[in-house]
């Protein structure tokens, strides 16, 4: 179950070394052209995956709630494509989405601002200071959704195992280390415990989905953990009735053996006294 994902900056080159590397292994490449094919079978429209895929929130309650929702649902669809094995995830934070797997080669096309504008502007024939403009944009948007998501710095290099600057080596020789790396014994060895792992995390997503999907929660301070079927649910919530609705949502979703609710209720007064 060999699973590569790729971390890039726009204009590094990291599609193309994607490609090849899916090509070369024989791999499934996880993009957003195979998101959006199955997104309809998960429920979510062109529209919904163009507004959450990659994308960092609106900070407007009502957009960032949808948001969230079509969010998870993306990480579904690249979690159960992860399960399968033999894929390369292009982006959209796989590195993070599956940072307790040991078993993945989570690697970083990098190169020097201004080489990335200069091949962005000849990849689309874009005036040089248009393209410096979407690059800078692109690395602000795609910090950001690391940042809010995932808590971490996006370019923090001791979160991969390979970084490489393809200002310094070609396209060719970054697809033969990538390609070479995945065979790593060290990785080799925990593709058994990374299968389980898995497993739990695709049924934590779904129960998260659930529970998103319900309008009689507010679950932003809600944590979910799963250790083989078992779901166990902490943090916070509003309401007893709120604790109970949570639940119900976990215990509906296929898969889930037994659940432990945790949850405290923390009380709010809607209009403090004035001091």
């Amino acid at each position: 179950m060999a699973i590569i994902t790729i971390s890039r900056e726009m204009g590094s080159g990291g599609i193309p070394v994607a490609h090849k590397v899916a090509e070369k292994l024989g791999y499934q490449l996880i993009d957003g052209e195979m998101i959006m094919a199955a997104a309809e079978a998960y429920g979510l429209s062109p529209e919904a995956v163009e507004q959450a895929d990659e994308k960092p929130p609106h900070f407007v309650d009502t957009l960032d709630s949808k948001q969230f929702l079509d969010l998870h649902l993306i990480e579904l669809i690249i979690l159960e494509a992860a399960l399968k094995g033999n894929v390369v995830i292009y982006g959209r934070g796989g590195q993070d989405l599956l940072k307790d797997v040991n078993s993945v080669l989570r690697t970083r096309i990098i190169a020097p601002f201004e080489d990335r504008v200069e091949r962005w502007a000849e990849r689309e024939w874009l005036d040089p200071d248009r393209a410096r403009y979407l690059v800078r944009k692109s690395d602000q948007q795609r910090a950001g959704f690391i940042k809010y998501y995932f808590d971490r710095d996006w370019d923090d290099s001791v979160h991969y195992d390979l970084v490489i600057n393809t200002q310094r080596l070609s396209e060719d020789k970054a697809v033969q280390v990538i390609c070479d790396s995945v065979k790593d014994e060290n990785l080799e060895g925990v593709k058994a415990s990374g299968k389980k792992l898995l497993t739990d995390l695709i049924l934590r997503k779904k129960v998260e989905i659930a529970i998103l999907s319900s309008d009689n929660i507010d679950a932003y301070m809600l944590e979910i953990s799963v250790e083989d079927g078992i779901v166990t649910l902490a943090g916070q919530l509003h309401s007893n009735a709120e604790k109970t609705a949570a639940e119900k949502q976990a215990r509906s979703v296929e898969g889930v053996n037994d659940l432990q609710n945790d949850i405290k209720v923390v009380e709010y007064r809607t209009n403090p006294s004035e001091h």
